[in-house]
């Protein structure tokens, strides 16, 4: 996409946001003098019906009209209350992943190019689609087995939404720049990381053999555990644009009054969901990142199914021991050893005082020693700690945020179906069993073994190490000796670049003022 293309599209993006009263919803707070006075300018330019609405709504019609690649963008910066602030991220929460249906012969047209076989070959039955996102839509169908024939769930990808996307994310692109640029404080949050995460998510998202392959991951995972599953695939009928996978009878999580009458616990399953997810965490550290109320089922047997698994997350062992540290820190009031933590795992920048930042961390920790069990909020404890962690220049770590954020979502529906949740008590018996076997004497064990397998790595990898270091030992020989140079048509090359850039970026400008007044001009 040209740069004139780009900043275009940001040109509508920001129209339509104006339009339908978000800016002028924006708090003003941080911003520069400049553009806080551009806020207040182009707030007139508001629709006065969309003024009368609350500001969720307002976002939810602007990002309708964007289109479906941005109520995917606005479901991921939900993810990232670091970077659009608690407020900003609680409205996205709320964007509802309903799109129109796209024509089921285009969903049939995509099945045959991406598995090589006609949908008669396929499938006994093909059904028009129950449900559609802003990636994909699902078909109820039926495929015939040595028994007879079986109910499946077959999810398709949008046709042109990768082309859609691409587009749109160079506006996402321009936007981070910009913001770096212009807003020094939020470079600490590193706002171009963020787009580049959310380019490979996204992308991740489109491919359903991913999806297929996480799903049978988890499964692998929780073939033991109690309480909890996701759909079976039939790899089959699976590929890059379509993915088919066990249909799942039972009750949404977010009807509340269903599962009551269909005569399930719904304390035990609030329990369940916690425990289930905790497990995926510190045990296997591969976890569903999108577990709202309607990705989560429960069967007939009262196990909870997780499916829609195109967002997962991943944490290290490494990261999985502070996250456990630093949760039995707050549990057992040793703040000192929550900031101590902080700094060693590299989350806070170490020219700062670590007696001062578990000074902050225990304005965070007493209040939460002051309350019940059951009034303790995960939610409210994450939006103070990212207020602290802003002061003392935490960067942001995507897949700590990611993790927190899942958290905060699996708290609300346990609390959904039992308003008196004790978080804590039903945490416990998995927190607790990992701090035993992670933080005790087994991890001396367990530490030991990894670091003679790492010690063994790298013997073997001693001969090549040995070749790479007298190579790049003799170029910086010859370099000391001979010095670095550009060629003449190198440092050409390099001035004429620069020139394009400053001519389109000024060319970019004024085709946006010119389009912004055009706009304004029709529409008075």
């Amino acid at each position: 996409m040209s740069p004139f293309s780009a900043y275009f599209r940001l040109a509508r993006v920001g129209w339509i946001l104006v339009r339908e009263g978000v800016v002028s919803a924006l708090p003003s707070e941080g911003l520069p003098p400049m553009v806080a006075l551009g806020k207040r300018a182009v707030s007139a330019f508001a629709r006065k019906r969309a003024m009368r609405v609350h500001r969720a709504e307002r976002l939810s019609q602007a990002i309708e009209r964007l289109g479906p690649s941005y109520v995917k963008i606005g479901q991921f910066l939900a993810t990232r209350p670091d970077v659009v602030g608690a407020e900003l991220a609680q409205d996205l929460t709320g964007l509802q992943d309903r799109m129109a249906f796209f024509p089921t012969d285009a969903a049939k047209t995509a099945i045959r190019d991406s598995l090589g076989r006609t949908i008669d070959d396929l499938y006994a039955d093909f059904g028009e689609p129950i449900a559609a996102a802003s990636i994909a839509q699902v078909h109820p169908c039926m495929v015939a087995t040595g028994t007879g024939l079986k109910k499946v769930a077959v999810k398709v990808v949008r046709p042109g939404v990768r082309r859609r996307f691409a587009a749109d994310l160079q506006v996402m692109y321009l936007v981070s720049h910009l913001q770096e640029r212009l807003l020094p404080h939020m470079r600490r949050l590193r706002p171009v990381e963020v787009t580049r995460a959310l380019e490979q998510t996204t992308r991740l998202e489109m491919d359903l053999r991913l999806e297929a392959a996480a799903l049978s991951e988890l499964a692998e995972n929780t073939r033991n555990d109690p309480g909890f599953r996701v759909p079976v695939v039939d790899w089959e009928r699976t590929g890059r644009d379509v993915i088919t996978m066990e249909w799942i009878e039972g009750v949404k999580m977010s009807d509340v009054e269903g599962l009551r009458a269909a005569g399930h616990d719904l304390d035990r399953l609030a329990d369940s969901l916690i425990q289930s997810f905790l497990r995926h965490t510190l045990r296997d550290g591969f976890f569903h990142a999108d577990m709202h109320p309607g990705n989560l089922f429960v069967d007939p047997q009262g196990i909870i199914v997780a499916v829609d698994l195109g967002i997962s997350g991943r944490l290290g062992k490494k990261e999985r021991r502070f996250l456990a540290e630093i949760l039995y820190g707050f549990i057992t009031r040793d703040y000192m050893r929550v900031a101590e933590v902080h700094f060693e795992a590299g989350y806070v920048p170490g020219h700062h005082n670590v007696a001062s930042f578990a000074q902050a961390i225990r304005a965070i920790g007493e209040p939460i020693h002051g309350q019940s069990a059951e009034t303790i909020s995960m939610a409210r404890l994450l939006s103070l700690l990212f207020e602290v962690t802003e002061l003392f220049d935490m960067e942001t770590r995507p897949e700590l945020v990611m993790l927190q954020k899942t958290m905060v979502v699996v708290e609300g529906v346990s609390r959904m179906l039992n308003p008196q949740f004790n978080m804590w008590k039903a945490s416990e018996p998995v927190v607790g069993e990992w701090i035993r076997d992670n933080l005790g004497p087994k991890r001396l064990v367990g530490d030991m073994r990894d670091g003679l397998k790492a010690a063994l790595r790298v013997a073997e990898a001693l001969p090549d190490i040995a070749a790479k270091t007298e190579k790049f030992h003799g170029e910086v020989m010859h370099m000391s000796e001979h010095g670095l140079r550009f060629d003449a048509a190198t440092a050409e090359a390099i001035g004429k670049a620069e020139a394009r850039h400053a001519r389109s970026g000024r060319w970019a400008l004024w085709i946006i003022a010119a389009t912004l007044a055009y706009i304004a001009f029709r529409l008075s």
